[in-house]
């Protein structure tokens, strides 16, 4: 009887520990997967326009609008007619010429835009739909970040964040630590001029900007993450963003930088 009761102390003790181990591990939250629009540095359904001065590392395109609707970029056709070159789209360690891809193009692009609309539509879906258990991350600072609401001094967290209102980032906002957060805003997101978005531990690939309204990186701003935007994406001029941008409708630059997270030298569309 000795032996049997310690047995079951012993189940119930490796129980309880398992249960614990299970339920902290359930609380990390899961990446949003891009599918095929993690292809592009920018992806938009209604156009992109830039400004001379823009920089873009990483490959564009626009689906279902035609290629004329990726205006101030002086495309150059390829001869395979699947995608497009231009002076200010760069791809890969080397440097080489990125490309610029619209469903207008037929073929095999047009259906693979069509696919990579739908994963980004999904991944905003999906960006919108979860769930917040921490109280403290709804309405954070009342939508205004950085300073005591995630500034270097109490710097944001993994997890979920979620506004009803506009957000501002009106001074440096900083992530730390290594996971996902994913930022829910039925509003505007509002960057203001010379702030910075800073990685302590955090990965810009694992930021999700999901933003019903429009987004406005300011003049001089540094912007991390993938931008998930139901509207407009407007970068003022010598703004920055270490990410994506997926858009449901436009993307605008004013001589911005485009850097996506992960080297395009191992992107498959390159093949085709």
């Amino acid at each position: 009887m000795m032996f049997y009761s310690s047995t079951c102390r012993l189940v119930i003790l490796v129980s309880v520990a398992c249960n614990a181990v299970t339920s902290a591990v359930s609380t990390v939250e899961p990446v949003v997967e891009l599918g095929l629009a993690g292809e592009y540095a920018i992806l938009a359904k209604s156009g992109i326009s830039t400004m001379a001065g823009s920089y873009i590392n990483g490959d564009i395109a626009v689906s279902p609008i035609a290629s004329t609707a990726m205006t101030g970029f002086d495309l150059t056709l390829d001869s395979s007619t699947q995608f497009s070159k231009s002076a200010l789209i760069v791809a890969g360690p080397d440097a080489s010429l990125g490309e610029a891809y619209a469903a207008s193009y037929g073929g095999e692009i047009a259906n693979v835009l069509t696919t990579a609309v739908g994963a980004m539509e999904t991944a905003y879906t999906d960006a919108a739909g979860r769930s917040t258990t921490d109280a403290d991350t709804l309405n954070l600072g009342g939508g205004i970040l950085g300073g005591e609401f995630g500034g270097p001094t109490k710097p944001l967290t993994p997890g979920v964040y979620t506004f009803g209102s506009d957000v501002y980032l009106n001074s440096d906002v900083q992530f730390s630590g290594d996971g996902v957060y994913i930022i829910q805003i039925t509003g505007n997101l509002i960057q203001a001029a010379h702030k910075n978005v800073i990685l302590d531990g955090a990965k810009s690939e694992n930021i999700f900007w999901q933003v019903a309204g429009h987004v406005e990186v300011g003049v001089g701003a540094k912007m991390e993450g993938i931008i998930l935007a139901k509207t407009k994406v407007d970068f003022k001029t010598n703004s920055s963003l270490n990410g994506r941008v997926l858009t449901q409708t436009a993307c605008n630059l004013q001589s911005a930088t485009i850097t996506e997270p992960v080297p395009t030298a191992r992107r498959g569309l390159r093949s085709m």
